[in-house]
């Protein structure tokens, strides 16, 4: 079963537009969206949540409708997004206290737990806490209720190095069950190159594409050319280019460039660069 089915799913407002998404999230597995401010990711995460009305297309979270059936399966799901949402005057205590009656399978002992491994200040009032903070706090309580799916808004925001690594190691444990999957947001790219696998590339509220990680840098690679040598090229071969005074660096089709050609890796944040560019 998918853990996230999304099927031509279309959103306009306010001179935006998000156009007909499909997007399929395998159970077990993490789905990373990517895109510059305003390509529709939180967008898309309200319209999951039904925290904003869709104007077309169909959701299916953990194989039940998101509209009709959420109340069914908000114990299954945890979320974290940009904004955490807890009580200015609550300490860590008190959130434990308040999610062991909101959820049926909280597990105070693991948030406890969660607290101390981040070390998070339980003797400190939400509103006190540093951005990163309030985020590892979020993160805490979104894990610690059995969800087996995780929805999550730049949740590694304003976390420093050491910490991030850290959130992302508990991530990657928290999928070795096969029933758990994560569905993330970041502008942090390096972040989900190591933990997704799957990636979703959105721009101006268009999908440009969905695809397994793995795949992706098989299919795709670099060359640097000179001008002439880029145009002798396939029709076809190239997806971007940048060119600069000292030639071009263009992303290419590995299977559709000659033999001999030298086609260095490419990484997921250049996949993205350059596939915007090769729309445009």
């Amino acid at each position: 079963m998918n853990a996230l089915e999304i099927h031509g799913l279309c959103k306009s407002y306010g001179g935006f537009e998000l156009d007909h998404i499909d997007l399929e999230l395998p159970a077990g597995c993490v789905m990373g969206l990517i895109g510059e401010n305003g390509a529709g990711k939180s967008t898309i995460i309200k319209l999951i949540l039904d925290m904003i009305k869709r104007d077309g297309g169909s959701i299916s979270i953990l194989g039940r409708d998101n509209k009709k059936d959420l109340h069914l399966i908000k114990e299954d799901i945890g979320i974290v997004l940009d904004e955490v949402g807890i009580p200015a005057g609550l300490k860590a205590a008190q959130v434990d206290r308040i999610m062991s009656r909101v959820y049926k399978n909280w597990d105070g002992e693991l948030f406890r737990s969660y607290l101390h491994r981040l070390s998070v200040p339980v003797d400190r009032q939400f509103k006190e806490l540093s951005r990163g903070n309030k985020m590892k706090l979020g993160i805490a309580v979104a894990m610690s209720h059995e969800a087996k799916l995780l929805i999550l808004d730049e949740a590694t925001s304003g976390l420093d190095p050491v910490v991030r690594d850290e959130v992302l190691d508990i991530f990657m444990d928290y999928t070795r069950d096969e029933e758990h999957s994560i569905l993330i947001s970041s502008h942090i790219v390096s972040d989900l190159e190591k933990l997704c696998d799957y990636i979703a590339f959105l721009h101006e509220g268009k999908l440009l594409l969905c695809e397994e990680k793995d795949l992706l840098r098989e299919r795709y690679g670099l060359i640097h050319c000179r001008p002439e040598e880029l145009k002798a090229l396939p029709e076809g071969a190239v997806v971007g280019k940048r060119e600069s005074s000292y030639g071009v660096e263009a992303m290419v089709r590995r299977d559709a460039v000659p033999e001999g050609l030298s086609v260095n890796p490419i990484d997921i944040e250049q996949l993205f660069i350059f596939t915007v560019k090769g729309e445009k």
